[in-house]
C-alpha cells in the first residue's frame, strides 16, 4: 500500500541527491578542488596552531604535548 510513496517521493528525492553529487564532483574537478590536497589541508593552520600540534582539547583534559 504504501509503494506509492517510494515511486513518488523517496526515488526523485534521492535521485535529486544523487545528481547533486555526480554535479559537485564534476564542479570540483573542473575548478581545480580535487588538486593539490596536501596545500588545501594545511591552509586551516597557522601561528598559533601549527601543523601537528595538538591544541584542542576536551573540557577538564589538558592536551598532550609531543
Amino acid at each position: 500500500m504504501e509503494d506509492w510513496f517510494y515511486y513518488l517521493v523517496a526515488l526523485p528525492i534521492a535521485l535529486l541527491f544523487l545528481g547533486s553529487a555526480v554535479y559537485a564532483l564534476y564542479w570540483a574537478s573542473r575548478n581545480g578542488q580535487l588538486k593539490e590536497f596536501e596545500r588545501g589541508a594545511a591552509s586551516i593552520f597557522d601561528e598559533e596552531e601549527p601543523v601537528g600540534l595538538e591544541t584542542d582539547h576536551f573540557p577538564g583534559k589538558s592536551p598532550r604535548r609531543g
